[in-house]
């Protein structure tokens, strides 16, 4: 992304609902475009005690969820008719601040693969495969993708596409992270890969962007095992929407 208020990146992908046929190419404009307030209000995370569910409503338009994420809060389908929104205590970040230490089979993938890494080249196929690769099912219900896009279309949502192309054969999307930025906070919302290590690739060319960019927090939601293998660490909530607080009122960008 570039650094003047007319830069922006081309792409093709899903617009949101009734706009554009699918595919239609479209504009990611940098600086992001402020959507127009809705007046959707949630609870104080820092207020609500014990509970980490601090809502529960379906909007998906850009409004609602900047609203969200500038408060510390993300939506959890369960269907497109129950959507938890939540503030998890403690929640999981991947520090920043230093220089990241991968295992040593990830520091040689990083060295030796062929792949290549885009960004925001295939938005729509990315959060469509991390809801298609899931055998166990997905969060990520229709009307949730349409909402991630119109706030893609306005420069706030982002991902990172890591393509092979076989000998002879066309280039693939064989892995990828999406998530959302707002100042210098980006909140990773999910990733996949069809390829062994492709998501690795994807999470740690991420934050090696971010570090370059001048991001101060990489929000990854939950701990996972397969999180804190990467670094990933948890933070008390309180610590986690100080660390908000500071970085939504930060510039940076993806380098």
């Amino acid at each position: 992304m570039g650094a003047a208020s007319s830069a922006a990146r081309r792409h093709e992908g899903d617009p949101d609902a009734g706009a554009a046929p699918l595919d239609y190419p479209g504009l990611v404009p940098y600086p992001p475009v402020e959507p127009a307030p809705n007046g959707v209000r949630f609870p104080d995370p820092a207020r609500v005690g014990g509970r980490e569910i601090v809502a529960i409503g379906s909007d998906f338009s850009p409004a609602t969820l900047l609203t969200a994420y500038r408060a510390g809060i993300f939506p959890w389908p369960q269907s497109a008719r129950v959507v938890p929104w939540c503030s998890p205590d403690p929640r999981a970040i991947f520090p920043l601040e230093a220089e990241p230490h991968w295992s040593r089979s990830l520091r040689r993938t990083l060295r030796t693969h062929r792949l290549r890494v885009s960004v925001d080249e295939d938005f729509v196929g990315v959060i469509r495969a991390c809801g298609e690769t899931r055998a166990e099912g997905t969060w990520i219900v229709p009307e949730l993708v349409a909402g991630y896009v119109a706030l893609h279309r306005l420069g706030w949502a982002h991902s990172l596409e890591v393509w092979e192309r076989p000998d002879g054969g066309a280039e693939r999307l064989v892995g990828g992270i999406y998530g959302v930025a707002v100042g210098a906070m980006f909140a990773g919302e999910s990733m996949f890969h069809t390829r062994t290590d492709a998501s690795k690739i994807a999470f740690a060319n991420l934050v090696d962007r971010l570090r370059r960019g001048g991001f101060r927090l990489f929000d990854v939601q939950v701990l996972t095992e397969h999180l804190a293998s990467l670094g990933c660490v948890e933070v008390p909530r309180a610590d986690y929407l100080r660390r908000v607080a500071v970085a939504i009122s930060r510039p940076a960008s993806l380098a």
